[in-house]
């Protein structure tokens, strides 16, 4: 492709706009454009690179039997109220009406859509398992869109599911998507890890999240220091025995505490270490109320409190639920004479407390001296707590670590759920019918591609992956006024095209500073400069990753290039 004849706008100046790398390259370059909060346009060399990362996910869905299909993006809302989604996505889900009143969404994801397709065409047990995906722009209307095509409102994702007839067939299927994950990542260049994750309002259990390292991320994983275990931090357990302190109970007391309310501020005015503090917390959890306890340096994990108690939703109290039940403010409640009707549940770690301190249900006043069981009673323990930078290892093997990732996959075994609920049946080898089993396995795909861009670039713009890169070489022509540098670019760009070596050739009449910092920002892998010896047949070979540069013969060019690959 001449770069004359192409559309690659590129800017000097970082947007005011643009707060992370891949978004400030990403539009300097010239690959997107906003058109409008969290709406990007893909302009040529964005969509190439765009195009590229789908072909990847096309190639590697194929290999691991999943056939590709195209569901609408428009979907009616009658299938999304028969699984109660159309209520629990909330403002996220994009909704519309057509003229004759009917509900629509713009689709955010399409469970409800393809086991409707299923169900209407799949019989038999013959027919399973099946697998399919489809690579489609998604709507979601998120609250504050940034970061680029980290967080859009419109974006390109690949969505995958397969249908079973048992469990077994499932994690077959969920082994293999997990492989073609770790392929399709691998070759895009990235360093990622795959990580135990929550389903959130997907639904279904056993999932792993493929985040991709990088400082910017908006999601912290726990991975041990000497083994494979990763996990996001609201989904890893912790391995602790709390020893129990082998010191006599003392005597309850209330103790005012004027104006101290955080666990820290009364740890110091009581002169007591921060860990010998009882956390209280009133939580909402469905319809009912609960009291959750933790020790005073640790806190509270909602994603494990809302699986310990199976339910729907968990949130704080307001404050004036926790004025309303305790008569106290919040950072005075506590679980000494609780209401008989607020259960109180508690992490490990509390029940190792001995002669703590804790809330007393009454402004500015505390207990000390206060000891689980014998004070106060508790339904259940539970691991409630989010997991600790120096933590043992779920695993048992080293120590945990925290680094920020980038979530670019999900991999999901859903279960009966969309398919109980749409009635997506078969027929057993017996002729009686039974409920499809499913997996969901998605990709951000444009997301992937700003993730690439955030681990792969230096002060002076991007440096494109192998696989990835929306042209191998970039050609620039210094002079091309110059009979003799022009001619020979000329040459040099019909050979590689006749090799099958993608290029953009820069025949701009632009000055040769503007080109190479043009090029740098692109940054393509390989630059070839044709310039002072051209009449001799040299040109200079640069590498954009590790800046290595070479004089040579153009004879050499096609070999030198094919090696590079």
């Amino acid at each position: 492709m001449r770069q004359s004849q192409t559309l690659i706008p590129t800017l000097k100046e970082t947007p005011a706009d643009a707060e992370i790398k891949s978004h400030q390259l990403l539009v300097r370059a010239g690959f997107i454009r906003q058109t409008a909060s969290g709406v990007y346009s893909f302009l040529p060399m964005g969509n190439k690179v765009l195009k590229n990362v789908e072909k990847i996910v096309r190639e590697e869905m194929e290999r691991a039997g999943a056939a590709e299909m195209l569901m609408p993006a428009l979907q009616l809302s009658d299938l999304w109220k028969e699984t109660g989604r159309w209520e629990k996505m909330g403002p996220e889900l994009m909704r519309l009406h057509d003229r004759h009143d009917r509900e629509f969404a713009l689709g955010a994801t399409h469970e409800e859509v393809v086991t409707s397709i299923v169900r209407d065409e799949v019989k038999s047990y013959k027919k399973l398992p099946l697998s399919v995906f489809q690579i489609q722009t998604k709507f979601r209307d998120e609250q504050r869109p940034r970061f680029g095509l980290l967080r859009g409102r419109e974006f390109v994702m690949k969505d995958a599911y397969t249908f079973h007839t048992n469990e077994e067939s499932l994690d077959e299927a969920y082994k293999k998507m997990y492989q073609a994950y770790q392929n399709i990542f691998t070759r895009c260049g990235l360093n990622f890890r795959a990580v135990i994750a929550d389903s959130g309002a997907m639904g279904g259990k056993d999932t792993h999240e493929f985040m991709v390292l990088s400082d910017i991320g908006e999601d912290t994983i726990a991975f041990s220091d000497t083994s494979d275990f990763a996990a996001n931090i609201e989904m890893a357990p912790v391995n602790v025995t709390y020893a129990k302190s082998d010191e006599a109970e003392a005597a309850l007391a209330k103790v005012d505490t004027p104006g101290y309310k955080t666990m820290m501020e009364v740890s110091e005015f009581l002169g007591q270490p921060l860990d010998k503090g009882i956390k209280s917390l009133l939580f909402k959890v469905d319809e009912r109320f609960v009291l959750v306890l933790s020790r005073g340096d640790h806190e509270i994990n909602d994603i494990k409190l809302k699986n310990a108690l199976d339910a729907s939703s968990v949130e704080l109290a307001t404050e004036a639920e926790v004025q309303q039940l305790f008569h106290a403010e919040v950072g005075s409640i506590g679980p000494i004479n609780v209401p008989d009707d607020i259960e109180i549940v508690a992490d490990y770690a509390v029940e190792a407390i001995t002669n703590g301190y804790a809330g007393a249900n009454e402004d500015n006043t505390h207990y000390k001296n206060v000891n689980p069981d014998r004070d106060f009673k508790i339904s259940s323990y539970q691991d409630l707590r989010f997991i600790m930078e120096g933590d043992p290892s779920p695993d048992g093997q080293g120590i945990i670590k925290f680094a920020k990732g980038i979530e670019v996959g999900h991999i999901f075994k859903l279960g009966k759920f969309y398919a109980e609920k749409l009635g997506a049946k078969y027929l057993n080898e017996q002729g009686k019918q039974e409920t499809m089993i499913m997996g969901c396995y998605g990709i951000g795909v444009s997301r992937t591609l700003a993730a690439i861009v955030e681990q792969y670039h230096d002060e002076n713009g991007i440096k494109w992956p192998q696989e990835i890169t929306p042209y191998q070489v970039h050609l620039i022509a210094v002079n091309p006024k110059n009979e003799e540098q022009s001619k020979l670019a000329e040459e040099i760009y019909k050979e590689l095209q006749k090799q099958n070596i993608s290029v953009l050739f820069d025949d701009r009449k632009e000055r040769p500073g503007v080109k190479f910092a043009d090029s740098d920002l692109i940054g393509l892998p390989i630059r070839i400069t044709v310039g002072k010896r051209a009449g001799e047949g040299y040109v200079e070979y640069k590498v954009r990753d590790n800046g290595e540069q070479d004089e040579l013969h153009v004879s050499e060019l096609v070999n030198k290039i094919n090696t590079h690959q």
